[in-house]
């Protein structure tokens, strides 16, 4: 009687366990910008009444410079109404901000006050200013020789925008918004580390008032021209930042998105921002 064949290793080895693909899946999603770090979802930071968007990418943290791009949505999607245009940012490039955005889960520089670097994250614009009366439908100061953005950070009134001749001066440090230059002949002011701009949970323990030392005065402005950085806000062109001025609408509750190209990719499917194409996506493969 012949004998029986022993079994195959394959018959005698346990099958191994099937392994779940959703961790792929997950890092999948974060490197194409649909999941938090930590695989946490959060809804956009940017209020759902915005409809007008103004967008800076740079190439890096430490870039001072960086594209500008104007956007405004009906519904759910961002549209392009500009094309984009060069802007210099801080000499430093840029850091984490006080603003709409959840902070707190974002890996990276944090902006400080004389940094050198401006601020990225969502950030409200919710009022202009400039060196003559300009048709624009934002608040608009027309800056007079005594008005200045108050940058000592132990006053009460850091970060404000402030008449130095109607008030009591208790501040060391200010910008001076009247120049003998370009630089502030329009402007807009960015609502980094400002009340109207952070979420509750990031304002200090007095209430609604600026965090000290994390950053104040910034604005977008007329740029000293093309290879020459700011010392914390994004600057532009002069046409560029008067179309933008007379673009903004209050009514359409714009904000600023300042990003790095790198940050920008991962947060963009979860934050629900434009659509910008990037040659350097992994997600996006070449036909």
């Amino acid at each position: 009687m012949p004998r029986p064949l022993p079994p195959s290793r394959a018959a005698r080895r346990p099958a191994p366990p099937r392994r779940s693909s959703a961790p792929f899946l997950l890092l999948a999603l974060s490197a194409c910008g649909t999941v938090g770090r930590g695989g946490a979802i959060r809804p956009s930071p940017i209020p759902s009444s915005a409809r007008q968007l103004v967008l800076v990418i740079a190439d890096g943290w430490d870039a001072p410079t960086g594209r500008l791009q104007r956007f405004e949505r009906d519904g759910r999607e961002w549209k392009p109404v500009s094309a984009p245009v060069d802007a210099m940012l801080g000499r430093n490039g840029l850091g984490w901000g006080l603003g709409l955005h959840y902070e707190d889960e974002l890996q990276g520089p944090r902006k400080q006050e004389g940094d050198g670097r401006a601020p990225a994250g969502i950030f409200r614009l919710s009022s202009a200013f400039g060196y003559a009366p300009t048709a624009a439908h934002l608040p608009y100061t027309v800056a007079t020789p005594t008005l200045e953005c108050v940058d000592d950070p132990a006053s009460r009134r850091y970060n404000t925008l402030v008449d130095a001749a109607a008030v009591a001066r208790d501040w060391s440090s200010s910008e001076k918004i009247r120049r003998d230059d370009e630089l502030y002949r329009v402007g807009v002011f960015v609502s980094h580390n400002a009340p109207d701009g952070v979420p509750l949970n990031q304002r200090n323990s007095a209430g609604p008032r600026p965090i000290a030392a994390r950053g104040s005065c910034v604005f977008l402005h007329v740029w000293r021209g093309p290879g020459q950085p700011t010392a914390g806000c994004t600057a532009t062109a002069g046409d560029e930042m008067e179309k933008l001025v007379r673009w903004l609408d209050a009514e359409k509750e714009p904000v600023l998105v300042q990003l790095p190209r790198r940050e920008y990719d991962a947060l963009a499917g979860m934050w629900r921002l434009p659509v910008v194409p990037n040659p350097n996506d992994p997600c996006k493969k070449k036909p």
